[in-house]
């Protein structure tokens, strides 16, 4: 489906339609058609059409199936547009809403809606009431999905450690009945017996991959700080752990980088091993044990455990400190994870909540921001095994249910990953069409439209900031209000708080990243700087500075991998930040300042800026594609979302105008309430729920606005 621009301006009374006089236009279903009526000539003369010829002028009646319009004639961006769809009437007619005789005909190419269809081969189902199209259904349950039985260990037993993937993965040590020693490894396919630990041991956790592992502390039977590295093949012992400890957290990618943490007795402690050192990191919040665990050493997670009694928390640990997370739904300890997950990105599942009935059959969904509890395992167990990669893959084994139980599960997704934005499931549905029997009306299902509502505004107004992070956890900073701005605000999806400044005030600065590791760089005090700063939850630290100092420039990606393009002094110029460094790669296409960004480090999308220029990114070159839908010069708008499904908002001209990227063209949506230009947006990694803030109205606001796309919709059609 495209949408076609027709230029409308009016001369002797006429419309004149592309430049033709009263012009007879032929539309095709498929298509939307869109009356430009910004030229000044269209003042007091809205266009609208209606299935008679003059209108209301000869009795009729306006035509609005379809239709919509916005703005004043006359005025830029103003405009009546027509979805034609196979059951547009076919013959319309475009008329002046305020003056007799101006207009035309409008005609689609069909008939009415039965025979359409019949042409085209196919018929129009009957239905009772209306349906949920397979794709909704994704959108109403994002998170689904159901365990399914696999092979069983050799051995039933539970308390052991366990780390890999759903098709590489080992359980080592454990109890059954006492203390033991044995490992398995899995395939993918089947368990196989290797070589055993040197101590039998319980209630131990490990680190790694099953090529490269590492245990410690446990019950051998009493409390133990044993050590021992995995090769694949065979265990060694390695340097003690510091302090006897069962039940210890463990996080990390192999035997010569891992995290140790918690544990019983319950203490906050956290040692960072090297393959034969151990160091001591940052303490937790919360002191635990028996909790479940994925990721690095440098970007781990944990959740669940049990301090005085079961605990939901959730933490995240950088590298050199813990932050707390939003919690568990369900409180327990001796749960399970998915072992090699991002820590933005995972799936925990069984554990012990208490009596009367302790073991729980709970799986829960993170996407980086909450939990969101789905389908349960089949066996509910604890201190069980746990593998995977993310929230749509794991495999669980092993546990307690009581007795003890090889049982072997693995996840099947069902719902929409996170990396995957609604716009993709559009094609499932959208054209779809059938008669409402009970109603008595034709029905379609369209893609549905973005909306915007209103959130707490910004504590200091100001223009030319950055914001970066998601809806519901949103970072604002920099920017310029009487002048150049430090301010950086912490956003909770009702209300902005204030936290530690920016080292360095500035204005028309960009960056990345989340609420709790975001970055800065570049910007303008009274020239152009190329100072980065990163964000580590509270406050900001000094990193590598850019090669080019500018400003106006954009950018998106995280903190460890960052990406910034165009801007004053560099308008084409690339760079990318590992977390330490920049370094420069391929260049726009197009240069330009004040532009928007959305995506990732190796996948990014820039568009608008001193042209309305489209361009994605690889990870090494930009290519161009569709411009925007706008005018070609749109700076200063605001910008979220993903490289295949974006959204830009705002910009100047003072406009509310909204757009959202598909992955292949641009498609007007839902103005801003607030029209502004100089406004920054935050919604890392998706399209359908992003948030704008600050700009220029004019005065400089601090208004707040969070957007909505509606996924689908279903509209009734009428027949000629």
């Amino acid at each position: 489906m495209a949408t076609i621009t027709i230029t409308v301006t009016v001369a002797g009374g006429k419309f004149v339609l592309d430049g033709v006089s009263q012009a007879t236009y032929s539309a095709t279903p498929g298509n939307t058609y869109k009356f430009d009526q910004s030229d000044g000539t269209n003042g007091t003369h809205p266009l609208r059409l209606s299935t008679t010829s003059d209108g209301t002028h000869n009795s009729g009646s306006a035509y609005t199936d379809g239709v919509t319009t916005s703005g004043t004639p006359g005025s830029a961006n103003a405009y009546t547009q027509i979805e034609v769809t196979a059951t547009t009437v076919q013959t319309l007619y475009y008329y002046c809403s305020s003056h007799s005789g101006m207009g035309g005909s409008f005609n689609v190419g069909g008939t009415g809606t039965v025979q359409y269809q019949d042409i085209g081969g196919f018929s129009i189902q009957n239905k009772s009431s209306d349906p949920v199209p397979y794709a909704q259904e994704l959108i109403d349950n994002p998170y689904g999905g159901a365990w399914a039985s696999s092979t069983s260990l050799n051995l039933a037993r539970d308390s052991g450690a366990s780390v890999g993937t759903n098709t590489a993965a080992f359980f080592a040590g454990g109890n059954a009945s006492g203390k033991k020693d044995e490992t398995e490894t899995w395939n993918g396919t089947a368990w196989t017996e290797g070589n055993n630990l040197n101590t039998a041991t319980s209630h131990i956790r490990g680190a790694g991959v099953t090529t490269s592992a590492v245990i410690a502390g446990g019950e051998a039977p009493g409390l133990t700080n044993k050590v021992e590295k995995y090769n694949g093949t065979s265990w060694t012992t390695s340097t003690n752990y510091p302090g006897s400890k069962a039940s210890i957290g463990a996080l990390g990618a192999s035997n010569t980088a891992a995290l140790f943490f918690g544990g019983y007795p319950v203490t906050t402690e956290s040692f960072e091993f090297d393959g034969t050192n151990w160091t001591e990191g940052g303490d937790m919040n919360t002191g635990r044990y028996g909790m479940a665990s994925c990721g690095t050493q440098t970007a781990g997670l944990t959740m669940g455990g049990y301090s005085t009694t079961y605990v939901a928390n959730t933490e995240h640990y950088n590298g050199s400190a813990w932050t707390e997370l939003n919690d568990l739904n369900t409180s327990r300890s001796g749960l399970a994870a998915s072992h090699q997950a991002a820590y933005t990105n995972a799936l925990a599942f069984g554990g012990n909540q208490g009596p009367p009935t302790p073991q729980t059959a709970v799986t829960e969904s993170w996407d980086g921001t909450s939990w969101t509890e789905t389908g349960d395992l089949s066996t509910a167990r604890y201190d069980l095994g746990g593998a995977g990669t993310n929230s749509q893959t794991a495999f669980a084994f092993a546990g307690g249910t009581p007795p003890v139980t090889a049982v072997a599960e693995e996840w099947t997704f069902s719902g929409l990953p996170p990396s995957t934005p609604v716009a993709n499931y559009s094609d499932a549905i959208v054209g779809d069409m059938y008669y409402n029997t009970t109603a008595g009306k034709f029905k379609t299902i369209k893609a549905g439209s973005g909306t915007w509502s209103s959130g707490g505004s910004l504590n200091t107004a100001r223009r030319f900031l950055w914001g970066a992070g998601t809806q519901p956890a949103g970072l604002a900073f920099g920017g310029y209000s009487s002048s150049n701005e430090a301010k950086t605000e912490l956003y909770d999806g009702t209300s902005w708080t204030e936290t530690g400044d920016l080292a360095t005030a500035r204005r028309q600065v960009a960056g990345g990243g989340t609420q709790t590791a975001g970055f800065a760089a570049g910007g303008y005090t009274t020239t152009s700087v190329a100072n980065t700063e990163e964000f580590g939850g509270s406050s900001w630290t000094s990193g590598g500075a850019l090669n080019t100092a500018r400003h106006g420039l954009a950018g998106n990606g995280l903190q460890t991998a960052g990406l910034v393009f165009g801007g004053s002094g560099g308008p084409a110029l690339t760079e990318e930040y590992d977390g330490s460094s920049w370094t420069e790669s391929g260049d726009l296409n197009t240069g330009r300042t004040n532009l928007g960004a959305a995506g990732t480090q190796t996948a990014a999308l820039a568009f608008g800026g001193s042209s309305g220029v489209t361009e994605e990114y690889n990870g090494s070159a930009w290519t161009e594609v569709n411009d925007m839908s706008r005018p070609a010069s749109t700076p200063s708008l605001a910008s979220f979302g993903t490289q295949s499904a974006a959204v830009g908002a705002g910009g100047y001209p003072i406009v509310g105008l909204t757009e959202t990227w598909d992955g292949t063209s641009w498609t007007e949506t839902g103005d801003l309430a607030t029209a502004r230009t100089e406004v920054a947006g935050a919604g890392k990694s998706t399209q359908s729920a992003g948030l704008v803030f600050g700009g220029d109205a004019p005065p400089t606001t601090g208004a707040t606005e969070e957007f909505t796309l509606t996924a689908f919709e279903i509209k009734t059609v009428t027949t000629s």
